[in-house]
């Protein structure tokens, strides 16, 4: 081997080493390699398909998902009764049946004490104010820690904001007319009116209407003007009673099943959080954007005749909810862990809307 071809060899190598060494270091530059393996989720709901609001949510927490997955994780949701009723999507969701569920944390209140205190409650918080804690005063943290003996990661899910006390079929001008009053209202919200002498009944959106429409129920709370508007409650009903008081900011739910979460890949994981806030965040911009428009739908296409609570009505509410609320952080112990957060952080943030939102709203 002459000299000349031994330095032309050498130089070869050399180079071949250099272009080796990079690719490896722009291989490392580029981080590691995507995760090529697809999953496949199916969703289920306790609102009926596609009901505008409600339904809506969970379809575009779908889109979100495909979407910024590009496909390796898709969601086929489910609305109420179409997999399992509405009912229950919480148990579906803890078995593995559906590896996601959308609804409302008052409905497990026989499985979890505490779950109303993450959705909404008489007098309790506005829907800002219960964002702020859930994200930022602890709250997230002990609903994942009141869900965790059942396999489910809970996460907010949007809020339809304020709801209207509700449709009557008759005028409500004392407590008396509160006796025996058979009305569809969930959550602690049905305890303190069973004790004011109504009978609480418990029944998906769906079967709302046909209730009310055949005397099965006298009255019924919805969530507002947007979706009773959708579901033709004033056909049934003549009194529709604006006084918030049960609900003033219901948050809605997502549901996963740990095992599900757990086996995605940390960015599939964290598509799921952001995606889930999104629509957080969006359902309520939504709410917020209908409920006037449709009240105006309301009254002065379908002649509904509006109301207001009495104060006297008010008044008797709210010292039962204290009684009531009272009562059940004394039964169980997990209640009175979320209480004891819920009530300090509502107390502190009240103090400064009152100085802030509350003042402002006179002046305007």
């Amino acid at each position: 081997m002459n000299m000349q071809f031994l330095k032309v060899f050498l130089t070869s190598v050399v180079f071949a080493v250099f272009l080796t060494g990079c690719g490896e270091k722009k291989n490392e530059q580029a981080g590691p390699a995507v995760e090529s393996k697809t999953y496949k989720w199916k969703l289920v709901t306790s609102w009926p398909k596609n009901f505008p609001g409600l339904g809506m949510a969970p379809e575009k927490f779908a889109e979100y998902v495909n979407e910024m997955s590009g496909g390796r994780l898709t969601v086929q949701v489910y609305g109420a009764g179409e997999l399992v009723p509405g009912f229950e999507v919480f148990d579906a969701v803890s078995q593995g049946t559906a590896q996601m569920a959308h609804s409302g944390s008052y409905y497990w209140k026989g499985k979890i004490p505490s779950s109303p205190l993450f959705g909404a409650i008489p007098f309790g918080m506005t829907a800002t104010e219960l964002n702020a804690w859930l994200h930022y005063g602890g709250g997230l943290e002990l609903w994942q820690e009141m869900y965790k003996p059942f396999g489910i990661i809970p996460m907010a899910g949007g809020n339809s904001g304020a709801q209207f006390a509700g449709w009557f079929k008759k005028e409500i001008t004392s407590m008396e007319d509160l006796k025996g009053l058979k009305m569809r209202i969930p959550g602690l919200a049905g305890e303190v009116l069973q004790r004011a002498g109504a009978v609480p009944v418990t029944l998906t959106g769906g079967e709302i209407y046909s209730s009310l429409q055949s005397g099965a129920i006298d009255g019924t709370e919805w969530v507002g003007p947007y979706n009773d508007l959708a579901f033709g409650f004033y056909q049934a009903a003549k009194y529709y009673y604006s006084s918030v008081w049960h609900e003033p900011g219901t948050g809605l739910e997502f549901l996963i099943n740990e095992k599900a979460f757990n086996e995605l890949p940390k960015d599939l994981q964290k598509i799921v959080e952001v995606a889930a806030r999104a629509v957080n965040e969006s359902t309520l911009d939504e709410y917020n954007a209908r409920n006037n428009a449709a009240l105006q739908t309301l009254i002065e296409k379908h002649d509904v005749q509006m109301r207001k609570l009495p104060p006297e009505v008010i008044a008797q509410l709210k010292e039962i909810t204290a009684q009531v609320m009272a009562e059940q952080a004394a039964q169980d112990e997990g209640f009175a862990k979320v209480w004891a957060s819920y009530s300090a952080f509502q107390s502190s943030i009240k103090s400064y809307h009152d100085l802030t939102l509350k003042e402002y709203f006179t002046h305007r």
